[in-house]
């Protein structure tokens, strides 16, 4: 009922946004003598606030099509290298020709970012990608919208999250690199000990978490402590609704994005009130970079997706309630998941200090887990005067986190290759 009550104030809010659209353009036309007074600004500030408050934000672009690698232009070109009904694989290829003039090799170690399947689309994570394609071959998670899915696609649950990394790496290749931006955390290393129980080809050479609820259990926040003080079937009864009419995925059972958006907003909602009021300033004023940061922002962040009501509430029970997969309770379709039997693949976990999401400790918790694998293939760190979205994304990513990742990839990369080429000499 709530979802198609979400629809009906959409739909009835048309006519308002209709009517501020033209406000704008009646404020702004140089035909209008008012337009550049204080009244004008003011008048077309506020219709401006109230449709962009208004507005319906579809998934975004990618927005990669050329990048800059040590001061020159390269081309990248999306491609879709393997796809589900619930996911697309997706590969910035970058071009050879341009790379050389850049000074780059024509290829880097794999990369296979795994992007929250959260509330927000795996656009969020464009700086990080465009971070990581200066030394790599970057592939990310593009998850799709629940909605979007027909009924007759079945199910999608925390296994099919697990069963989907491990068939993502093998459509990569051997011994890609695999990096887990906040929730993808559990599952993403549950699917790495289970290829490596298995001897899988395709595991990863190694593991990188950023943000990651890993253990819940430590240091919690306040997102830890609602989902840990409210009894499973308050989230069953009060976070779930099923998909209305227009949508492809009618009839679905699903977590809304909307929800998802409140809940988060909710949070930090001085914050945001205080950003959209330095907005409605900076129309008012010109302050066209003031305008441009902010919409550059909250484009990208009130850009929402559902996510199934199977995967949303194993989530619930296995991370943050039930804390199976640092219990050793958890199991994958009948086998346990053993961390232990992770031996070769590097582990690297980054925290931020003031990270309000996923608290420190947590991410690192993946070291003790994880008890075999070797130093020389460890890396832990903690990031001063950042916060949750700090840790894979701003300038204190680019320079400070970024290098350290890079590196670690690198010397796992040759480590990984020495391996190979010892068991083939055996």
């Amino acid at each position: 009922m709530l979802y198609a009550l979400h629809e009906l104030a959409y739909q009835s809010a048309q006519p308002w946004r209709i009517g501020a659209q033209m406000a704008r353009r009646f404020w702004t036309s140089p035909l209008n003598p008012a337009s550049d007074t204080a009244l004008g600004r003011t008048a077309y500030a506020s219709a401006e606030l109230f449709e962009s408050v208004t507005r319906r934000y579809g998934k975004p672009d990618w927005k990669l099509e050329t990048i800059t690698i040590d001061g020159k232009p390269v081309r990248t070109t999306e491609q879709v290298v393997w796809s589900s009904p619930w996911c697309r694989l997706v590969r910035f290829a970058r071009n050879i020709g341009d790379l050389k003039r850049a000074g780059k090799p024509a290829s880097g170690p794999s990369v296979l970012i795994a992007a929250p399947l959260s509330g927000h689309y795996a656009t969020l994570l464009r700086g990080t990608v465009e971070t990581f394609l200066q030394d790599h071959d970057v592939y990310v998670t593009d998850w799709v919208n629940a909605k979007q899915v027909p009924m007759l696609e079945g199910r999608f649950d925390f296994h099919d999250y697990i069963d989907h990394i491990r068939e993502m790496l093998a459509a990569i290749g051997p011994r890609a690199h695999v990096v887990g931006v906040c929730q993808p955390g559990p599952p993403v290393l549950a699917a790495c000990a289970i290829m490596a129980a298995e001897n899988d080809p395709n595991r990863p050479a190694s593991m990188t978490f950023m943000g990651s609820p890993i253990d819940a259990r430590l240091s919690p926040t306040v997102t830890n402590k609602l989902a840990e003080e409210k009894p499973f079937a308050w989230f069953k009864s009060n976070m779930i609704h099923t998909v209305p009419m227009p949508y492809p995925g009618v009839g679905r059972r699903v977590y809304p994005g909307f929800v998802q958006l409140y809940a988060f907003m909710s949070m930090n909602e001085d914050r945001h009130t205080d950003a959209h009021w330095d907005y409605f300033k900076s129309l008012v004023s010109g302050d066209g970079d003031g305008v441009e940061k902010h919409e550059e922002f909250y484009d990208e962040y009130l850009s929402v997706l559902d996510l199934t009501e199977e995967f949303y509430l194993q989530t619930i029970d296995i991370v943050f309630q039930s804390h199976m997969l640092p219990r050793g309770l958890l199991e994958h379709r009948g086998v346990p998941v053993d961390l232990g039997a992770v031996t070769d693949i590097g582990l690297m976990t980054v925290e931020g200090e003031n990270d309000d999401i996923s608290g420190v400790g947590q991410t690192q918790a993946a070291h003790i887990l994880c008890s075999n694998i070797p130093d020389a293939r460890r890396v832990l760190y903690v990031q001063p005067h950042v916060g949750h979205y700090g840790v894979f994304n701003g300038r204190r990513f680019r320079e400070e986190i970024y290098p350290r990742t890079r590196d670690f990839i690198a010397d796992n990369e040759k480590l990984s290759a020495v391996s190979r080429r010892t068991d083939a000499a055996a």
